[in-house]
């Protein structure tokens, strides 16, 4: 037994191999080839087993390559298939060319397409059911569009002719097509139905030539289940009201103004046209030279006559247009560096000054500027420093009527600050502090170099050929540690360099003046009005940015970080470059402490706007100037108010033939807001709406909005708010959050404070950290007092005024109006809003009170509703007078600030004027005879 059972273990092996090739063969499971074979019992199926599983074992990788080939199927099957993919292939290939043909054809001749087969629809259609069209296609056409709609299929002709030259006529109207649909729809449904309930509501039950018979497979699906459960009473109101309402959509006519719609057609039926002339569709007379941009313009009369050669001279040279336009630049940049600036007047080598290398050297003494940068004093390719520019002049503005002549301050009114330093002992510990730290921790780093700022000093940092990134910014605490510095910030990269940059704030930190900033190369390289000193960056250069291009900035910050700074120095750098013509101000100070300063300057168009209700209004005004100088622009051709203002000083711009008047350019209107969470908590929706429709437009219009808020939260500064104000400008905020909203990215919070910010300008990838301009109350003081000297403010008294008083109660208060007069006395003089106390007090019903109550809750009278608990009163007690003037549809009176100024003040604070002479009067630059109240200059 014991020599056999080896023998038989290796006999069993090739035969349970040579087995399970032939089950392979056959493409069977290899698992079931010793159990075909074995037949003697136990032992032999366990010796079949073990055989089989070393051959499995000992030959599994082989067995994969001495596999044969599977056997396909027969010829003729792969002849048929053969035969279905050409087949197949060829009507791709042929559908695939002539989709992309269709493809390739002009968008209008697409549309006709379309156009043409409605209509050859309709044609098709009313075949059948118009004229009886006998046969088997008739048939087929009768058995779809009669079973679908049933007896409205006799007007499913009509409907595809108005929409085929619909499509043709009116190709603008092409995104109205969605709204047409609907409403198609619903009037399909609403008279199959009908017709259906008129037929007693066949069902196929009764046969497919009864459903032809009604109102189809629609009108049965949409008809029954309300028949069934509501009774025909019922179900022939609900779908003639679908129908009308099916009606209004199509026609695009709200509900309110059906009785216009009513009157229009009957004028145009009966010819009794009396449009309006010289009013725009809310009732209000346009100015003259204004078109309504509707196309409903009546087209002036031409006189053919005789042009002399002078004319036609003077006519071309007007159709050259201007030298260039405001469009014309490709790539704008809201900021300007300093370096920018030296680079543009070829002082290439100026770049390297600003950074200090790091080696052997580096407790060597600094070298001067010329020497760093390769070149000599003498060297007529260098810079030249900023105290060896000329002087700024002081530009002087004749005004409108030519006897007022305004100077500019002069720029010995603002101090210089004291030299910059570009290296101190402080750098050079901490660059031996980041070189023990990488030591210590095995990073192949080392610091190449820093650049020194007035606040923060960064250090630039090269790794190794094989060191990650991450490793440097992951030892950001360690460098903390190390600098004994809690303020570090790590960028990863520089823009423009292959470094890393760690910013370390200074021990010893410099002040930078708003004086030295105007002074600077990059303020003087433009005259632009609108530019303002904003400090300096990481570099030690000065930035300034233009305000026009921005074009609305958003500035946040924690209390003291800086912000009202950044707001002074803002005016009084456009105090400094501006004159009252080129820019006007409206301020917004619901502080009431801060922008007081300003108050008698001439470039205000309004005295200083305290009150929170009065600031809504201001910018409700502000958005109907915009449009005026839109229709402007729109009516004279000009896309800027740039364009607008170069074409109206060169005399391209006259009034259009019998108009009196005078066209005069249009100055830059830049809007302050100093703390907008105080608009936010007054006036929500009217501020937000307000404040999203002016920096969505007002940027060609010359409009420009400054937001500025210590409470950068959610509830304040949102997204609408942020989506349209693409520069920002983030002090030190309290926290990551605060960060996240403002620049929507992190950093702001490890900011120090005092003036430290990151200033995002409209285009740039990342923001630069820059020190802002600070300006002193003395400095302050001295522009204000120079300006006020040269000019009196005159003041728009419209700006703060409502846009337009409602004469007339709401249409949807109805006849309820001394029920809601009754409710609102009862609800502000208890302080309590609740449904029950009107149903008892004003002896109205459950549905009549909560009308009331809906009625309060829209006029912001009460707050929504809690559930159970009583509704919140908003209106205080000493506000009712108001609350029931508006709810009549009277003019609210308002706190009048002028008013109580006026009481406080003297009769003249001008008349002891500067040097016993009163200043003149500014003369205003818009036409008196064509102001509108409603508008703004026109």
């Amino acid at each position: 037994m014991a020599t056999r059972t080896p023998a038989r273990r290796i006999t069993g092996t090739p035969r349970g191999t040579a087995r399970t090739g032939r089950t392979a063969s056959v493409a069977a499971p290899t698992r079931r080839a010793p159990a075909r074979t074995s037949s003697s019992g136990r032992s032999g199926k366990g010796s079949g087993r073990s055989s089989g599983k070393g051959t499995g074992r000992g030959s599994g990788r082989r067995a994969p390559a001495r596999r044969p080939a599977r056997s396909g199927p027969s010829w003729p099957v792969r002849a048929v298939r053969g035969l279905y993919l050409g087949v197949a292939h060829g009507v791709g290939s042929l559908t695939r060319s002539i989709t992309k043909g269709a493809r390739d054809l002009e968008p209008e001749h697409r549309r006709d397409g379309v156009a043409f087969f409605l209509i050859a629809l309709a044609l098709v259609v009313a075949a059948r059911e118009w004229w009886g069209i006998s046969g088997t296609f008739g048939t087929v056409v009768h058995a779809v569009v009669a079973g679908t709609v049933g007896l409205a299929g006799v007007a499913v002709p009509v409907l595809l002719l108005w929409l085929g030259f619909r499509v043709m006529r009116h190709p603008e109207r092409a995104r109205a097509n969605s709204r047409v649909a609907i409403g198609l729809t619903f009037i399909v449904v609403s008279v199959c139905a009908l017709v259906a309930i008129a037929e007693g509501t066949p069902a196929p039950a009764d046969g497919f030539a009864a459903l032809q018979d009604g109102g189809g497979i629609i009108g049965y699906l949409a008809a029954t289940p309300v028949v069934t459960g509501l009774t025909e009473w019922v179900a022939v109101p609900l779908f003639l009201l679908l129908g009308f309402f099916g009606l209004l959509v199509v026609t695009a006519t709200p509900v309110h103004r059906i009785p216009d719609r009513l009157r229009g057609l009957y004028d145009r039926l009966t010819g009794n046209h009396h449009d309006p002339e010289g009013l725009d569709e809310d009732g209000l007379p346009l100015a003259d030279g204004v078109s309504r941009h509707d196309g409903s313009d009546p087209a002036p009369r031409k006189k053919r006559t005789r042009k002399t050669k002078a004319q036609r001279a003077a006519e071309a040279a007007e159709a050259d247009g201007l030298d260039e336009y405001a469009g014309d630049e490709a790539f704008e940049k809201a900021a300007t560096l300093e370096k920018e600036a030296a680079a543009a007047r070829g002082a290439k080598a100026a770049r390297g000054k600003a950074t200090q290398r790091v080696g052997a050297a580096a407790t060597a003494p600094v070298e001067s500027v010329s020497a760093a940068a390769g070149t000599t004093p003498d060297d007529p390719a260098a810079p030249a420093p900023a105290g060896d520019l000329p002087p700024m002049g002081r530009a002087e503005q004749p005004m409108l009527d030519g006897d007022t002549v305004y100077l500019l301050p002069n720029e010995d009114s603002l101090v210089e600050g004291a030299p910059h330093k570009t290296r101190s002992a402080a750098n050079d510990r901490v660059v031996e502090s980041l070189t023990k730290v990488f030591e210590d921790f095995g990073v192949d780093a080392q610091v190449t170099g820093f650049t020194r700022g007035p606040t923060v000093t960064r250090y630039e940092i090269e790794v190794g050929a094989k060191t990650k990134v991450e490793r440097i910014t992951s030892l950001s605490n360690n460098i903390a540690y190390a600098v004994a510095s809690a303020d570090v910030r790590i960028l990863s990269p520089i823009p423009g360099k292959s470094a890393i940059g760690i910013e370390i704030p200074n021990s010893d930190r410099e002040t930078v003046v708003l004086g030295d900033v105007l002074r600077s190369s990059a303020a003087r390289r433009t005259e632009h009005p609108m530019v303002m000193g904003v400090g300096k960056d990481v570099e030690g250069g000065f930035v300034v940015a233009n305000l026009a291009k921005m074009p609305h900035i958003l500035v946040a910050g924690a209390t003291g970080a800086g912000k009202s700074s950044f707001i002074n120095s803002m005016i009084s750098s456009i105090l400094m470059r501006a004159t009252p013509e080129q820019v006007r101000l409206i301020l917004v100070d619901p502080k009431r402490v801060e922008l007081t300063i300003y108050e008698g300057i001439p470039h205000l168009i309004t005295p200083i706007i305290t009150s929170p209700k009065k600031a809504a209004e201001a910018l409700d005004w502000v958005v109907r100037e915009m449009d005026a100088r839109y229709d402007d622009l729109a009516t004279f051709g000009y896309k800027h108010v740039d364009d607008f203002n170069a074409a109206v000083r060169a005399g391209k711009v006259k009034p259009l033939p019998g108009s009196e008047r005078k066209i005069a350019p249009y100055p830059y209107l830049l809007v302050v807001v100093d703390e907008l969470a105080d608009l936010m908590m007054v006036a929500p929706r009217d501020v937000e709406a307000s404040i999203q429709r002016i920096t969505q437009l007002a940027r060609a219009a010359g409009i420009h909005l400054v937001l500025a808020t210590q409470r950068p939260s959610v509830d304040v500064v949102t997204g609408l708010i942020k989506a349209n104000v693409p520069s920002r400008l983030a002090f030190a905020t309290s926290s990551l959050a605060d960060s996240r909203v403002v620049l929507d990215q992190p950093g702001a919070e490890k900011l120090i404070g005092q003036g430290d910010a990151l200033f995002l300008p409209m285009g740039a990838a990342k923001p630069m950290r820059v020190q802002g301009a600070w300006v002193t109350e003395s400095e302050v003081h001295s522009v204000v007092e120079h300006v006020k000297a040269q000019l009196k403010p005159i003041y728009r008294e419209d700006v703060t005024a409502p846009a337009a008083a409602k004469k007339q109660v709401d249409e949807d208060i109805g006849d309820d109006l001394d029920l809601l007069l009754q409710a609102t006395e009862l609800v502000v003089t208890t302080q309590f809003g609740s449904t029950s106390m009107l149903q008892r007090k004003l002896r109205v019903g459950f549905a009549k009170a909560g009308r009331l109550m809906d009625l309060l809750e829209s006029r912001e009278i009460v707050g929504p509703s809690e559930g159970s608990k009583a509704r919140e009163v908003l209106v205080t007690p000493d506000d009712l007078p108001s609350a029931l003037a508006l709810i009549r549809g009277e003019t609210p009176q308002a706190y009048d600030q002028d008013a109580d100024a006026s009481a406080d003040a003297p009769a003249d604070p001008y008349a002891d004027g500067t040097d016993g002479h009163a200043p003149p009067v500014a003369t205003d630059y818009h036409d008196d005879a064509d102001t509108d109240p409603e508008h703004g200059w026109r």
